[in-house]
């Protein structure tokens, strides 16, 4: 049985796509502060570049991941089959998963996990070690989300949707900032990866100058569930960072929640009424959910 490594779980609030075949932005990929980095192999790298850029991110990983980078990789696939080529060349200790595009369902992951599988033994991995991270870009696979977010080699799954992509021309959708022609899917999505027990992320804001669309459209897609989500550019982490983090004013919030609560509870009280609001152990749960959160991204 699979079983992935605890820092696969860790949520991710930004995931930074690196085109492959930069090398300098491959290089300082760790610099920016993004949680992940997705070092990309598909679309972001033209087709007569597609080998050198396996070479240099394969080069590029350890070294990421020596300096605390969170490393993914998003390899090609053919119509049928991801590319082994890719996968071999970058299972490399430091790894901590493959970005899969476009899934038609979750029959792709069992060939993802066997290919992965076959990498890690090649190259003197332990077994299991290799995540898989499906973007749902096809209708089916949307359709299909809770049994791809299932998949033990699964940690996440990523509901974005940009206009003009893949997943708005699979659902023959007009984008809109507000979203609410995708607000079904990006639902799906949530509830699926959280059932089963895998992280939801969100995106993709394509106008990565407007800072101030940005921090909207993520607040949002954090209230609506999301853990976090891709992004395209450097400048966006920071604001993308701030949004999936609990605030301040949030956590002190939470922090006089639980401390009202623990002290009714040792007046033998179950709920109190904190800040006008009635508030019991679920209240308090979620408090100490948001706390930990903040503490595991260092602003608690």
């Amino acid at each position: 049985m699979t079983t992935l490594p605890a820092t696969a779980m860790r949520p991710i609030r930004s995931f930074l796509f690196v085109p492959g075949h930069r090398e300098s932005w491959v290089t300082r990929a760790a610099s920016h502060g993004a949680d992940a980095v997705i070092l990309d192999l598909e679309d972001s790298v033209p087709p007569d570049h597609k080998a050198a850029a396996r070479a240099l991110v394969s080069s590029r990983i350890e070294d990421l991941a020596a300096n605390g980078q969170r490393v993914y990789v998003r390899i090609n696939r053919s119509p049928a089959m991801y590319d082994f080529e890719d996968v071999l060349a970058v299972a490399r200790p430091g790894l901590e998963g493959l970005v899969l595009s476009k899934p038609i369902g979750p029959e792709d992951m069992d060939v993802a996990a066997a290919i992965a599988g076959e990498a890690e033994l090649r190259n003197g991995l332990p077994l299991g070690s290799i995540a898989l991270a499906p973007t749902l870009e096809t209708a089916r696979s949307m359709q299909l989300c809770w049994d791809i977010a299932r998949h033990p080699r699964v940690n996440l799954i990523c509901g974005a949707s940009a206009r003009n992509g893949d997943s708005a021309r699979a659902l023959g959708i007009d984008w809109s900032a507000e979203g609410t022609e995708t607000l079904y899917m990006w639902q799906r999505t949530v509830m699926a990866a959280r059932a089963a027990g895998k992280l939801p992320v969100g995106g993709l804001w394509q106008d990565v100058h407007d800072l101030e669309g940005l921090a909207a459209y993520a607040r949002r897609n954090r209230a609506h569930g999301f853990t976090g989500e891709m992004i395209l550019h450097p400048s966006n982490v920071a604001v993308v960072n701030r949004a999936y983090t609990p605030s301040e004013a949030e956590l002190r919030y939470y922090r006089g929640m639980i401390a009202a609560y623990d002290e009714a509870t040792a007046r033998g009280i179950g709920a109190v009424i904190y800040e006008g609001d009635h508030i019991d152990l679920a209240h308090v749960q979620t408090a100490r959910q948001a706390i930990a959160l903040a503490e595991a991204a260092g602003a608690a």
